[in-house]
């Protein structure tokens, strides 16, 4: 069996096709033109130059960003798949917040309420219930995604430094553009910080929808979650999201030998350094029956 599998051997919840208009935030235009901006601004690479240099800039860029959210704010901050102390929690929020996709609170908020109605109408950014758009860049352009649920991030809001870096989001990508620029220049400033954004921004969008319509079921979870071997490669192993919705608390999900999971690998790293700890993987309860 291929790795991608565009079959569903399993059965997929039955969810509302359609959200009523009157339930869908408006517009928010400021999002719009700055999103539109942000990708034109990638076009400035034609007149800066390109070197080799710049791309591995860019690439450095993109690692650091999306370990910010996979790690950071996704299976720590979101999920508590691990621990660790409090002043690396904060570097963690820091490389978080650098990828430009708000603050800890708001993402973790966003994130959480996705599980809490995975694919049904109460799920922000459901491709099943909103469709492809909606689910992969739609949502965050709305305002209905503005503001914080406060009730689901309230472990996070205890610490003051975090609350000052939902206050000052700007600050992290403002900094990771200026190192950008001193280190490259202008060239350094479009590769390193434009572009890089923009890829790890539609890489992080992508488990929202890809992995809920393409790819493999191997659980029979509640929602259409599905596992996806490209999107597992760009995201550092997020692609596993079947796995993952099966047991949110892993900080493992790719759970085959085979399913390359690189945010694992880092964090098993960051273990034996002592500077994360408590681990948390599969039980062999929650693996049996696995039908691959």
């Amino acid at each position: 069996m291929s790795l991608i599998s565009l079959s569903k051997p399993n059965p997929l919840p039955t969810v509302p096709t359609a959200t009523p208009p009157t339930q869908r935030g408006k517009a928010s235009w400021t999002g719009y033109t700055i999103f539109i901006l942000f990708h034109l601004a990638c076009l400035a690479a034609i007149f800066t130059g390109t070197s080799w240099f710049d791309v591995a800039l860019c690439g450095a860029s993109y690692l650091l960003q999306m370990i910010g959210i996979t790690i950071g704010y996704h299976r720590y901050f979101s999920h508590r798949s691990f621990k660790t102390s409090r002043w690396f929690q904060f570097v963690l929020a820091w490389l978080g917040c650098s990828a430009s996709q708000s603050g800890p609170s708001w993402w973790v908020s966003r994130h959480r309420q996705h599980h809490r109605s995975s694919d049904q109408v109460g799920d922000v950014h459901s491709p099943v219930v909103r469709g492809f758009w909606w689910s992969h860049s739609g949502w965050i352009l709305s305002t209905e995604s503005n503001g914080i649920e406060k009730d689901l991030v309230k472990d996070l809001l205890r610490y003051p430094e975090i609350r000052w870096l939902d206050r000052h989001v700007w600050l992290p990508p403002l900094v990771l553009a200026g190192l950008c620029f001193l280190i490259g220049g202008w060239s350094g400033l479009v590769w390193g910080f434009v572009i890089s954004t923009v890829l790890s921004h539609h890489a992080t969008f992508t488990v929202n929808s890809i992995c809920h319509m393409w790819g493999r079921r191997r659980y029979e979870t509640s929602d259409a979650s599905r596992n996806n071997f490209l999107v597992a490669l760009i995201t550092l192993g997020e692609g596993w999201h079947n796995n993952h919705h099966h047991y949110p608390s892993s900080a493992r999900q790719g759970v085959r030998w085979w399913e390359i999971d690189m945010s694992f690998y880092l964090i098993r790293l960051l273990s034996s350094t002592w500077l994360v700890w408590g681990v948390r993987t599969p039980p062999p309860a929650k693996l049996a029956g696995d039908p691959s």
